[in-house]
């Protein structure tokens, strides 16, 4: 049932786009890479909200979401993995190839702390 719905991430733009030079991307979350947590955080969409406003909402960054195409992960596994309370998240067991990244949307919290997504932009 999941494996049809999007998969995001959220990132800081500067390190989004540092590894469009790269051609990977090797950060899992704020402040942990891939090496230090052994996976990439993602999210749905109806997740991200929660996710953003606990992990980010006093994060000074400018920060994007990367919808991720599956298709285009290569050898990266993506698992569901259950992280108690009754949720779950999809997880990237390997590096995120920069061409698996479809859409790039800004991330920003207005001044009452609601969550702005801003249009899609082609990665």
């Amino acid at each position: 049932m999941n494996e049809f719905l999007p998969l995001w991430h959220i990132a800081h733009r500067a390190e989004w786009e540092e590894a469009l030079a790269d051609g990977v991307y090797l950060h899992s979350t704020r402040g942990k890479t891939l090496g230090e947590e052994g996976f990439i955080h993602c999210s749905y969409p109806h997740q991200m909200g929660l996710v953003a406003r606990n992990f980010y909402a006093d994060d000074p960054e400018p920060l994007v979401i990367l919808e991720i195409d599956r298709e285009r992960l290569g050898a990266t596994k993506v698992r569901v993995d259950d992280v108690g309370g009754g949720l779950s998240f999809p997880h990237l067991y390997g590096p995120l190839p920069t061409a698996a990244v479809v859409l790039v949307r800004a991330l920003a919290f207005d001044e009452d702390g609601s969550l702005m997504i801003g249009d899609a932009e082609p990665a």
